[in-house]
């Protein structure tokens, strides 16, 4: 790296030189919101509120942390969207390769009513109180039902995924047939199979929209023993919810209703972290890998 660096032209080194600056600005203005977070995560909470916190926590501190531990709202919060995350993806993703399959045949009976049907939807609504309306009459008002069932199919990934197994060879499936296998065998043991760069974007998009999605919460659901994590979060950052400390059941010690919130957003984005380098191959890859070419 040196001996190619000594061969390059001054005006090379200038630009590589402002790229790696305007990389590093941005990677920083990136990093560093987390990071404060952090650091605010492991500080006390009325020292924090003081403010002067920048690099390392002045009173270090696990208040926080066992605030949020031993509060129950919290534990069962944190457990509702585990639930929901798990069961809304997996039907999310199951649905969607469903039906994007079935459409992704041409000569299906209807497929460009149905084709039309589902870009309509993505460009218009019937709006909030329509949509309300239609989930009351539904019986899913107030139940866990309504976190998963109005997304279990996702328009968007509807047309991603007919566009991947329509760019899979026909031959595949008939070559399959030929030899006795029925057409849910094909799509179990074959589209499945190759099939992974799409179950795994979907996956990681639909998991990372349950897990922070807070407006079903606030519109749909009046019991709280059914609120999520961002729900709570979303309380606490709430000028109108702040002052309801008693609520929130935060003690009037060492912690305060936003570190316990930063102690929070700590452990809500752990998981995401912790989930995206085994999918990121997929994304640097493309979302054609693993299919089969002619």
């Amino acid at each position: 790296m040196l001996a190619r660096w000594s061969k390059t032209t001054l005006e090379d080194k200038i630009v590589d030189i402002i790229i790696f600056i305007f990389c590093t600005f941005v990677l920083f203005v990136t990093m560093y919101p987390f990071y404060f977070i952090l650091i605010v995560s492991f500080n006390e909470g009325l020292d924090a509120a003081i403010g002067g916190i920048y690099w390392f926590p002045r009173t270090f501190t696990l208040e926080n942390y066992e605030q949020f531990f031993t509060d129950t709202r919290w534990l069962r919060a944190i457990g509702v969207s585990i639930a929901r995350t798990v069961v809304g993806t997996t039907l999310g993703v199951l649905f969607t390769m469903i039906v994007s399959y079935g459409l992704s045949f041409k000569d299906l009976a209807g497929r460009k009513f149905y084709m039309i049907f589902i870009i309509i939807s993505m460009y218009f609504s019937g709006g909030i109180i329509p949509y309300f309306i239609l989930l009351r009459e539904l019986g899913l008002m107030n139940t866990f039902a309504v976190y998963v069932i109005p997304g279990a199919v996702s328009a968007f990934f509807l047309l991603v995924g007919i566009s991947f197994f329509g760019s899979i060879p026909p031959s595949l499936r008939e070559s399959a047939k030929m030899d006795g296998a029925s057409e849910v065998t094909v799509f179990v043991r074959i589209i499945l199979l190759i099939s992974k760069p799409f179950i795994a974007t979907t996956t990681l998009f639909m998991g990372v929209g349950h897990w922070n999605n807070w407006f079903d919460n606030a519109f749909f659901i009046r019991n709280s023993a059914l609120d999520t994590l961002p729900f709570l979060m979303m309380q606490v950052v709430n000028s109108a919810q702040v002052a309801a400390v008693d609520a929130m059941h935060v003690s009037a010690g060492a912690t305060t209703p936003l570190s316990v919130q930063a102690s929070a957003m700590i452990i809500a984005t752990v998981p995401i972290i912790c989930v995206y380098p085994f999918l990121q191959k997929y994304f640097v890859s493309g979302i054609m890998i693993g299919s089969v070419k002619e």
